[in-house]
């Protein structure tokens, strides 16, 4: 399961699964809407499944100062652990085998599991996974599974929902609370609009399904906020809807392909509404707009104030985000803003956000060495800043492993670098390329570009 904490608290990812039933106190109001799910555990828990991962241990996670401690207690001869074993939950989509899970459940796994409700164990194949939705879809051989039913009503606060999962292991337990909110977006670039809930779940219900009164899943359980690593009230769910959208790209495609409009935004508040003359706040506030994006081409400038989507009435930013991620590439758009106290209608074409792609990265390894990055192409408007620099293409570090080659050697996110091993690498299979002719240990030279300035750093390969 995964966990939010306070911005001065990070939050540390954990896998979740269902949660244990507690029977708290009740007060009047909590007694009107507890509801009896005995008869729904019983008939949905079969199309429920733990799923068990195991992946290496990398050197660079078990390191020689802690082998060696291991071996101080244990002895010279201590059998220094190599495999990491993970769990989760899933659930049946689908009669002929296929689950919908957690991302962060089966990242990096080498071994997929799933033991279903009667105890059978089987292999599962990874269909596909997205790391921005946490959503992965896995394939086991057979037909006839007992698939869930989903929901296609209009979730409702306050209307009772129930989770089933594995939390810490303790398969098929059950708990139950209410929905809290809908459409929490925990990230301003949130990929999917959060379900927020008081049922109980821990780690252990990563990627197991939340249930309405009607046995209907409307829900994959996904993460928590918490300051202490275990449940604190507040749990957060994939919307179903949400979760079937990017499920039914991985079946077809393998991968998720989503558009870009280039704006980052966010809410009105009482006193902007009344800069904008608007009766009561509404609308996605423009707060940066992308050189050269579709909105910059559409002519939004930052300050603009979306107001309506395709038809659809902006009320705050989350909805505009969330109507966003159900878009595709090359489609086209119509939306109407207000400028100053001006309404205009606009409308444009969306482009392709570049997939963040792993070269010699955590998932990845390429001539058997892993540098610990994740990288992705540059956008337009980076390769336009580069240019300004003499330099032709490069990729951009979104990510450093902090216990990788590439961080032990300087190498930083928002780095972008431009040659590896005197090899240029203007695009990402260029940066593959040069991964790929990288010696089996030694020192290389990389050329990168931090803030402007060009750099050269020497990065050791272990």
């Amino acid at each position: 399961m995964r966990h939010f904490m306070k911005p001065t608290m990070l939050a540390v990812a954990l896998s979740l699964s269902a949660v244990l039933v507690n029977t708290p106190v009740l007060s009047p109001a909590q007694a009107a809407v507890q509801v009896d799910f005995a008869d729904l555990v019983a008939q949905a828990s079969s199309g429920v499944v733990r799923i068990s991962t195991t992946k290496p241990i990398k050197d660079s996670e078990m390191t020689r100062a802690q082998a060696q401690m291991l071996r101080q207690y244990l002895g010279e001869q201590a059998n220094v652990p190599t495999i990491e074993h993970g769990f989760g939950t899933g659930f049946f989509i689908t009669k002929d085998g296929y689950i919908l899970t957690n991302h962060h459940v089966v990242e990096g796994a080498q071994t997929i599991t799933v033991t279903l409700h009667d105890r059978t164990e089987m292999d599962a194949v990874l269909v596909g996974s997205d790391e921005a939705s946490d959503i992965a879809v896995l394939k086991v051989k057979g037909e006839q599974f007992p698939a869930l039913t989903t929901s296609r009503r209009q979730l409702r606060v306050g209307e009772p929902v129930l989770a089933i999962g594995s939390p810490f292991g303790f398969d098929y337990s059950a708990s139950a609370g209410i929905v809290s909110a809908k459409s929490r977006n925990m990230t301003p670039d949130a990929a999917v609009p959060f379900i927020q809930t008081d049922v109980a779940l821990n780690p252990g219900n990563s990627g197991g399904p939340l249930f309405n009164q009607q046995g209907e899943v409307v829900g994959v359980n996904s993460h928590i906020f918490s300051e202490t690593g275990g449940y604190m009230g507040l749990s957060f769910s994939i919307p179903i809807d949400a979760a079937l959208h990017i499920y039914e790209q991985i079946k077809a495609n393998g991968k998720v392909r989503r558009s870009a409009l280039g704006i980052i935004v966010q809410d009105v508040d009482r006193n902007l509404a009344e800069a904008y003359g608007l009766p009561r706040p509404q609308g996605a506030l423009l707060t940066r707009v992308g050189a050269g994006s579709p909105a910059d081409l559409a002519g939004l400038k930052v300050g603009d104030l979306v107001l309506n989507f395709n038809g659809a009435p902006i009320t705050q930013a989350a909805e505009l985000l969330n109507l966003l991620n159900r878009t595709q590439p090359n489609e086209t758009f119509h939306l109407t803003y207000q400028r100053g106290r001006q309404k205009y209608v606009t409308q444009g074409r969306f482009a392709e956000v570049p997939s963040d792609v792993s070269a010699g990265g955590e998932r990845q390894s390429v001539g058997g060495v892993r540098l610990g990055l994740r990288l992705k192409e540059l956008s337009p408007a980076e390769a336009g800043l580069l240019a300004n620099l003499g330099v032709q293409g490069g990729v951009m570090i979104t990510s450093v492993n902090p216990v990788g080659l590439a961080a032990r050697s300087g190498i930083q996110a928002g780095d972008v670098i431009v040659g590896m091993n005197h090899r240029p690498t203007r695009s990402v299979q260029e940066m593959a390329t040069a991964v790929q002719s990288l010696p089996s240990k030694g020192v290389v030279p990389v050329q990168l570009i931090r803030q402007g300035t060009p750099a050269i750093v020497g990065m050791r390969v272990e």
